[in-house]
């Protein structure tokens, strides 16, 4: 009863503010060059002050961009921001160097320029910052946007794809301001619920079948997402791509990173008001947004209890009905596309993730977590993958709240979830996966079409938060010519670079007695050599001085280990 006053309350207060708001539809970007400025702004989500922002082509959020399976693109991403910065390609299968993982800075009056050909299903997919230490600020402040690709299979069905009419993109995120009306960051406090970037918002539909691409973009928080009406919609898709066929449901979890693709069916509903809600209240425990966020006695986090949005349901969109529109689509297909998943007894080889925290007994759910004992470093490469593996990997969770984990590179399919066979939702192409507190989960996939023997792609928790205080992880597919691993014992076990960024030097140490000198190379990052150096000493120094500001891959070796690392030079 207090939570549901408190929740009123809240609402109540935050209507007394501002009137409803239509919903913003972000304008979309296509074609074979695409150009993406990062920028500062502000945007007034309150009476009063100016709230500070990030966004890209604009001051919050960004546009949706539209590619085409089988299409060259060319993402044309220029720091206009005061910060060093990322952008990942969230779900797309591209070559680690496009990826825009943590070790692709782009910073400020940089221009990065990714190139690639779009090889992933029709799906909904996103993009938003990834700097290591910086992902939650940068993210928070608006750094965000949706991906669309189309292909021919999905364009041969009828399903609504009328941007904007009867295809809608739906992002959603909560956030806490201060009372100046600023955006605080982990405070647990993150009550304003907003769809697209606007708080309380509306849309108008036609009276048919409609389609929306739900994002969980948020930081923490996880949806249950469901009519207000208590009607079954269908689930066409999830992360990577279609379904094999539509799932009937009256409830949808979404965790942060996490797409889905629904279909609610407003035929005959002309002239009605029909709320798009979070029905957290249902939540089990052990998820960030239900009622008690930990597994076991005393599982808190500071400040968790004074969130009026946990354990209760709320509001996301009003959807109003109107008219039909002219060109409604019609019944949705009895199937969708054909999928084919390994079999576990073709797998090469299974890897074991282990999720733990750094705390012990009441505070462990407050962290910071680690997978397999370890926080993230950016000079130790976490697991070697042969090229073309079919590998099982299985997720561990040993921490009293559930993590939804997200993997780069390659979409994966869920062999089971603590032991079951996954519900059909979940059967569908996956780049993030729940996994519950103390539970367990089974994945397989192939690690196709690209690899990197000193470039890794990353794997995470996407509770942005989580990610940031070390919950990551880093792998290298090696390539087919690689004839050992022992090659990168030395970036894994001995030998670090600081400061990174840097101005005029960098040091290169060694925790371990060198058997030779190591010989040094700096190139750019079109590969071209613009130095050389022999290193004698287990702290040497390195002059940078004379470089141009922007990023260098440093490759230092013995003979017969390597150590490689990309470096800013400001």
């Amino acid at each position: 009863m207090k939570k549901a006053l408190l929740l009123t309350t809240l609402l109540l207060y935050s209507g007394a503010l501002f009137s409803q708001n239509p919903l913003f539809i972000p304008d979309t970007l296509s074609g074979n060059s695409i150009s993406l400025q990062l920028q500062h702004g502000t945007k007034q989500f309150y009476p009063g002050t100016p709230t500070q922002t990030m966004g890209i082509n604009g001051s919050f959020l960004a546009p949706t961009i539209i590619l085409n399976r089988g299409q060259q693109v060319t993402l044309n991403v220029q720091n206009q921001l005061t910060d060093t910065t990322t952008i990942h390609w969230h779900g797309l299968h591209v070559s680690p160097a496009n990826d825009g993982g943590p070790h692709i800075f782009v910073i400020p009056g940089q221009t990065w320029s990714p190139s690639f050909t779009v090889l992933d299903w029709a799906s909904t997919y996103w993009y938003h910052p990834h700097l290591h230490y910086k992902t939650v600020e940068h993210v928070a402040a608006g750094m965000a946007g949706m991906i669309i690709v189309r292909d021919s299979i999905e364009a041969a069905l009828a399903l609504p794809r009328q941007y904007g009419i009867d295809d809608i993109p739906v992002i959603i995120q909560t956030r806490q301001f201060s009372t100046s009306n600023q955006i605080v960051v982990g405070q647990h406090l993150d009550t304003a619920v907003m769809i697209n970037g606007t708080l309380k918002p509306f849309i108008q539909l036609p009276a048919q079948r409609i389609r929306l691409r739900l994002l969980n973009g948020s930081i923490e928080r996880v949806y249950n997402i469901g009519l207000s009406t208590n009607e079954s919609f269908q689930q066409i898709g999830s992360d990577g791509g279609l379904l094999a066929a539509p799932v009937t449901m009256s409830r949808l979890q979404l965790a942060p990173g996490e797409r889905a693709e629904i279909i609610v069916n407003l035929t005959g509903k002309q002239n009605q008001t029909i709320q798009l809600m979070s029905y957290a209240a249902q939540l089990p425990n052990a998820i960030y947004g239900a009622a008690q966020p930990g597994m076991g006695f005393g599982q808190q986090l500071p400040g968790y209890s004074n969130n009026a949005l946990n354990g209760s349901n709320f509001n996301l969109l009003e959807m109003r009905v109107g008219a039909p529109g002219d060109l409604p689509a019609g019944p949705t297909p009895s199937t969708l596309v054909a999928h084919s998943i390994f079999a576990p007894s073709q797998a090469d080889t299974t890897r074991i993730l282990t999720f733990m925290s750094a705390a012990m007994g009441p505070t462990a759910i407050q962290g910071p977590f680690m997978i397999n004992n370890a926080h993230f470093d950016m000079n130790v490469i976490n697991q070697h993958i042969p090229f073309n593996n079919i590998e099982i990997w299985e997720l561990q969770n040993q921490t009293p709240i559930g993590h939804p984990f997200h993997l780069h590179d390659v979409p994966f399919y869920i062999l089971s979830v603590n032991g079951a066979q996954p519900i059909a939702s979940l059967r569908g192409r996956k780049d993030v996966v729940f996994v519950p507190a103390m539970g367990n989960v089974r994945f397989i996939t192939q690690f196709e079409t690209f690899f990197d023997d000193s470039l890794p792609y990353m794997y995470h928790c996407h509770m942005l938060t989580h990610e940031d205080d070390g919950m990551m992880g880093q792998f290298l597919v090696n390539s087919p010519f690689a004839s050992s691993v022992k090659q990168y014992g030395l970036q894994k076990a001995s030998v670090h670079l600081y400061p990174n960024p840097a101005n005029s030097e960098v040091y290169i140490k060694s925790t371990a007695n060198l058997n030779k000198p190591l010989s040094l190379e700096i190139k750019d990052l079109q590969g071209r050599l613009l130095k050389t150096m022999v290193l004698y000493d287990e702290r040497a120094r390195v002059d940078i001085s004379e470089l141009l500001p922007g990023i260098y891959l440093f490759v230092a070796t013995d003979g017969a280990s390597s150590f490689s690392a990309r470096v800013i030079k400001q």
